[in-house]
């Protein structure tokens, strides 16, 4: 297949978790997939954005990792300027770049907070803001955006968190009414208690408190995000717009 015959697909954060999941279920000869990473510690982060490239490159697919942060606004129009200089469109952008700073809300820093929600919230609405112009300009495109099933029942201690999700769905909702015109779909995608870094982290007794609320009884995989995003950005998906898809294992009906 031709290079301009590829479907452009952009991750944000992508270089390990649920978004290097994401990059390799799209992987394939049909696709060019680009995804941002950012770190405190970009040496150590450009690491695992290499393993992701040699692992879409395994599958026969093509990713290019770029050092972006998604809160600087001057950060998202450089990721999207090289984008298009280098495929000229996109197809597909999956917001999935976010971080925690958990804390009980009575002794949060206001940095934990901002931290939080510039990256989880603000970052989205750069990258839509520019990736949507492009898409409007081509009447076509798919926006997914990972919001999370604390953004609905909330969590102690991530109230941060917690708004930034709640935050993602309403720009979700809101953004499929004013694109759609276009046919463009804007969907999330709320995952629910996940094996990632980012839970990997938590103490043995939040895990075990966190399994308990879970009907099938077991923490999700990465590639069960990964699969719904992939249904999401497919011709079978293109009648659904602006809906929170629960990927949850039953812990929100």
């Amino acid at each position: 297949m031709a290079e301009e015959a590829k479907r452009i697909i952009v991750v944000t954060g992508g270089s390990r978790g649920i978004g290097r999941s994401i990059c390799l279920s799209f992987a394939g000869n049909d696709t060019r997939i680009y995804f941002n990473y950012y770190s405190p510690d970009p040496d150590a982060e450009a690491v695992f954005a290499a393993e992701t490239e040699k692992l879409v490159a395994e599958k026969g697919g093509s990713a290019k990792g770029i050092f972006a942060n998604v809160s600087d606004e001057k950060d998202v129009a450089k990721f999207f300027e090289q984008i298009m200089d280098e495929s000229e469109r996109v197809d597909v952008l999956i917001n999935n770049a976010g971080i925690t700073r958990d804390g009980f809300i009575v002794r949060m820093k206001e940095t934990d907070w901002d931290d939080v929600l510039n990256i989880n919230l603000k970052g989205a609405f750069f990258c839509i803001k520019i990736a949507g112009k492009l898409m409007m300009k081509q009447r076509s495109g798919c926006i997914i955006n990972m919001a999370s099933v604390v953004g609905v029942t909330g969590n102690a201690g991530q109230a941060n968190y917690s708004a930034s999700k709640a935050g993602l769905i309403g720009l979700t909702k809101s953004t499929a009414k004013e694109l759609a015109p276009r046919g463009i779909t804007v969907n999330a995608i709320a995952p629910g208690f996940i094996e990632t870094d980012m839970t990997a982290v938590l103490p043995e007794d939040i895990k075990k408190e966190m399994l308990d609320q879970i009907p099938l009884g077991r923490a999700g995989k990465p590639e069960d995000i990964a699969s719904v995003a992939v249904f999401l950005a497919s011709e079978a998906a293109s009648y659904i717009t602006g809906q929170v898809i629960h990927v949850s294992g039953g812990m929100y009906t």
